[in-house]
């Protein structure tokens, strides 16, 4: 089949993600060692066989599309040119949750046109969450763990002088926190990985503020399905997160759902 922004793509990427996770979760219930990248990021058999399974079926669903890995990436592997239409997959995002165990890991997958994240799925296998979006149509989440049903999901309309904010577990920086304390934050929360998109994308968070570096492949598939639940994530200067960029690098972003932008940007 020819992969698109529909729903059959969907569900055939929400199986491979669920595929990925298996795997995932094979690794995490036993002993595992851990090794380091070039960049001194660090990396286990899960990442590996977890984009194994993913590029294969990727490829099998639409041979024609582009894919932009990271461990494929790290390694050199990764498409010589990608065009208008490619993959960006993270098959482990958040190793150092997945090392400290500490449940905070996703499987990220997403399609992006013409700059834009326009289907991604986001899978947290230890939780047994599923969210996937579709730009311009939907936005769901599964609890797999009792096997119910996709429920919608949407950004909520914010208490402007209330605002809950997710941040980075692992990755907090001082500007997140010079950022947060110029807003009217009544909460905050940390969270692993891309589900700080999911927090904001299902309304149990209303900002996720990102200073430090981060790679596409980190963000599109989160981004997607904030988008689809009627969010944005915008840079600082109020523009839209693009993908495609040269080496595949974000600046600072701002994930954001039903706030005003003259609050968050002044």
């Amino acid at each position: 089949m020819a992969a698109s922004a529909d729903r059959l793509t969907l569900s055939a990427v929400e199986r491979l993600a669920e595929a990925a996770g298996a795997a995932i979760l094979a690794i995490y219930n036993q002993d595992f060692d851990v090794t380091h990248k070039d960049d001194s990021s660090p990396v286990t058999a899960a990442d590996h066989a977890a984009e194994d399974i993913i590029v294969a079926g990727l490829r099998a669903l639409d041979p024609t599309i582009p894919i932009v890995a990271e461990e494929s990436m790290a390694k050199g592997q990764g498409p010589a040119a990608v065009g208008r239409v490619f993959w960006l997959v993270d098959p482990l995002d958040g190793t150092k949750e997945f090392i400290r165990r500490n449940g905070d890991f996703t499987v990220n997958i997403a399609l992006i046109e013409d700059g834009k994240p326009v289907l991604g799925v986001v899978y947290a296998p230890a939780r047994a969450k599923l969210y996937g979006g579709i730009m311009g149509s939907t936005a769901e989440r599964r609890d797999l763990a009792v096997g119910a049903a996709a429920v919608p999901i949407r950004v909520r309309r914010a208490d402007e002088k209330a605002l809950v904010a997710v941040a980075s577990k692992s990755h907090r920086t001082p500007e997140t926190d010079i950022y947060l304390n110029s807003l009217p934050i009544s909460d905050s929360r940390a969270a692993g990985s891309s589900l700080k998109f999911c927090l904001v994308a299902e309304g149990s968070a209303d900002i996720y503020p990102r200073f430090g570096p981060t790679m596409e492949w980190d963000t599109a598939a989160g981004d997607a399905v904030l988008r689809a639940a009627g969010g944005a994530v915008i840079t600082f200067d109020g523009k839209a997160l693009v993908y495609g960029k040269a080496g595949f690098t974000n600046p600072h972003f701002l994930a954001r759902g039903d706030v005003p932008l003259s609050l968050l940007l002044r």
